[in-house]
């Protein structure tokens, strides 16, 4: 997004520049995309405030338009002097010294579970039903902009009539989905034999722990923790070459398979709801079948919990041992990784999905990540990170300088040159 602002201002574009998703905020947009554009840029939140936000950017009442703009730059101006004065307050050391602030794991009183089967395995139409026992409702009614807790928020006395009605209408379409059979559930999954080096994890095609087939390049916390706290990466997780054989696994999931011919059947009948909705139940379908497939590593085909016994509610709640960090978000926040991710899984060979130029998942019903099986394995935000690690990481990625501070510079605590 940084370069795509800085390209508008080399070409001397003039249009207004809107910013959102999922893994976007008015901070970074303040931070960092709004100085490399002279037009105007607008975090919003989602694409349902787009309209409010488009009327006031082409209102005719050149008063209220400039205004608006006005208020957004004075707004951001304010972010980032906030921003400044935190950073400041912030300490920062060395990538050195946060390796040597790692977790480390008791491998004396511990040894990795060996699985179930090494190996991929594919599944090339699931079924939707069981999938759809695992939908966790919640943030389903959070994108439409419906705050509540499910299925408390149908009774809520403020938005309870309003999630109600939304609620029957995805029941009723999300049988028709099922029943008809308008989306396909694939998804691959790997196990494999792994060792960590640093902060690498190296992937092994057998227990032999000879050549690794490919090389996981994880990042490090760098901000100076309080006594008794390390410096997290993910590479911790996993038990380092030389010490006990231990393992990693990945998987790479969609249920978008067939939406586009839905989605424009909806649109070409203006029902614009309707065309939401059927996204909307993709993109949960999706996470509940991560869900579910994360369940079956856990129980069986790993096996490292197979006395596993939890609740929906414990599910949603992540009561179970182990994780799955999927990268772009927080732990791993670096999206270059689901190339590696997709070439171990060879994902478009078994499965329709596939990355774009940008790392995007297509279809975007999809979810990718890995697991790890250690009961100390945790969920955790990387933060800001300092120039050495940058080098040290576009060095082990045999990545330029430059292009590593592009794809990392939502989360550098640094203005690169």
């Amino acid at each position: 997004m940084v370069h795509v602002a800085k390209e508008m201002k080399r070409l001397n574009f003039t249009i207004p520049l809107l910013i959102g998703g999922a893994t976007t905020s008015k901070v970074h947009t303040a931070v960092k995309i709004e100085p490399n554009y002279d037009g105007t840029v607008v975090h919003v939140l989602d694409a349902s405030r787009c309209v409010g936000v488009v009327g006031s950017l082409l209102s005719e009442n050149e008063s209220h338009r400039d205004d608006f703009t006005n208020e957004i730059k004075q707004q951001y101006e304010t972010v980032r002097r906030q921003r400044a004065g935190q950073l400041s307050a912030k300490e920062f050391i060395s990538l050195g010294r946060a390796r040597d602030n790692r977790a480390r794991l008791d491998l004396a009183n511990y040894t990795p579970p060996k699985p179930n089967f090494i190996g991929v395995k594919v599944y090339q139409s699931y079924d939707l039903e069981e999938i759809a026992s695992y939908i966790d409702w919640t943030p389903f009614f959070s994108s439409w902009q419906l705050a509540g807790k499910y299925p408390q928020i149908l009774s809520d006395t403020i938005v309870g009539e309003e999630a109600t009605r939304l609620f029957d209408d995805a029941q009723k379409l999300l049988r028709q989905i099922i029943d008809k059979k308008w989306l396909t559930a694939q998804a691959v999954l790997g196990i494999f034999p792994a060792a960590s080096v640093d902060d690498d994890v190296e992937v092994y095609e057998d227990s032999s722990l000879s050549v690794p087939s490919r090389v996981l390049h994880f990042l490090r916390q760098q901000r100076k923790k309080a006594a008794g706290q390390p410096n997290l990466c993910l590479a911790d997780f996993i038990a380092p070459k030389g010490s006990k054989q231990d393992y990693i696994g990945a998987f790479a999931v969609t249920t978008g398979v067939g939406i586009e011919k839905w989605v424009r059947m909806f649109e070409e009948a203006h029902d614009d709801y309707q065309a939401i909705m059927v996204k909307a139940l993709a993109d949960r379908l999706a996470e509940a079948f991560t869900e579910l497939l994360h369940q079956k590593i856990r129980t069986e085909l790993w096996g490292y919990a197979q006395s596993e016994s939890l609740t929906p509610e414990e599910l949603i709640h992540e009561k179970y041992q182990g994780i799955r960090p999927a990268p772009g978000y927080p732990a791993c926040p670096e999206h270059t990784e689901k190339q590696t991710l997709f070439e171990l899984l060879k994902v478009t060979d078994h499965i329709d999905l596939s990355l774009t130029e940008h790392f995007a998942m297509y279809p975007t019903a999809a979810v990718s990540g890995w697991y790890f099986s250690h009961p100390d394995s945790k969920y955790f935000g990387l933060g800001q990170i300092s120039q050495d690690q940058v080098l040290d990481y576009a060095e082990r990625k045999s990545m330029s300088v430059e292009e590593a501070e592009k794809w990392m510079a939502p989360f550098l605590n640094y203005e690169p040159a």
